[in-house]
């Protein structure tokens, strides 16, 4: 028998569609022989290396491409590794198989390292817990510091709306009282002299740049201390920010199961192992001898 080619195209040229474990399809034979008499109960159905290897190369692709529900995906991992190794347990204790040193050292390894990929995987789902806790004592801190600029932010504009408001109604009130000084010099109120209504035009001027200085200040202070505030919030808040999106990043790693890949590959590795001591016994094999026994 050649090979098995891994990849999934050659697999479906497979005429046998695999359903079950070999032994359980054993139990199958065994229990019809049963109910057919004592004479049949003894018969134990026998498979050719061909079929063991199909099988065992159909259920290897099965595992490799199994996903996992939800998560924590570690609570699967125990159940895989094990339905992996009972796979390779069956298709190694076959007598019609008689497997070597070199692939029962290459499935060692295979599992060793999906064994270490699935332990690493099962400490970072074990941490997401915390990961979690962090990420809301964050959102806490930041929704207080949110509240405290909010706060502070409706308090300036609130001062500064006072504030212009004064200032405006001082200008309006200082216009009409230079209208007024207007209106004497053009002859409405002779009684009061020229020196007097100079005087006072020029003290009104003056109280009138004054204020219109003062609004123009107040604007600009109003709006310097807006600015510190947004700063003082961006320098509180963007530390936190950052926590957040790393937090947030683990937790979303955490709802896709990772552990996919590496099983895949491990799955492939042995699928290689296999085919590999394939080629092996068929190499070392006479020409005129039939892989199966007789």
């Amino acid at each position: 028998m050649g090979f098995q080619p891994r990849t999934r195209k050659t697999r479906r040229n497979i005429s046998r569609e695999y359903t079950k474990p070999l032994r359980e399809r054993s139990r199958g034979g065994e229990r019809a022989g049963r109910r057919g008499g004592k004479a049949k109960a003894e018969y134990k159905p026998t498979f050719t290396a061909q079929e063991i290897t199909e099988a065992t190369l159909k259920r290897l692709h099965t595992l490799g491409i199994q996903k996992f529900g939800s998560s924590p995906f570690s609570a699967h991992f125990e159940r895989w590794l094990t339905d992996v190794k009972v796979v390779l347990s069956e298709f190694e204790a076959n007598p019609n198989i008689g497997v070597d040193d070199e692939l029962l050292a290459d499935c060692t390894k295979a599992l060793s390292t999906i064994e270490h990929q699935l332990e690493n995987r099962r400490r970072f789902e074990a941490l997401l817990d915390q990961e979690e806790k962090n990420f809301l004592e964050c959102k806490s801190h930041l929704e207080k510091i949110k509240k405290e600029f909010f706060v502070a932010a409706t308090e300036i504009g609130k001062q500064r709306s006072r504030e212009v408001r004064r200032l405006r109604s001082n200008i309006e009130h200082l216009k009409k009282e230079q209208d007024m000084v207007v209106r004497m010099k053009t002859g409405f109120f002779r009684g009061v002299s020229k020196k007097e209504r100079e005087r006072r035009e020029i003290d009104i001027t003056q109280k009138l740049t004054a204020e219109q200085e003062a609004l123009e200040i107040a604007m600009l202070n109003f709006k310097e201390a807006k600015g510190k505030l947004r700063d003082d919030y961006d320098r509180k808040a963007t530390p936190i920010w950052v926590e957040m999106r790393k937090y947030q990043k683990k937790l979303d790693d955490g709802e896709r199961d990772d552990s996919l890949e590496d099983r895949w590959f491990a799955c492939e590795a042995l699928t290689d192992a296999v085919n590999n001591f394939l080629l092996r016994k068929n190499a070392s094999a006479s020409p005129t001898r039939s892989f199966e026994k007789p």
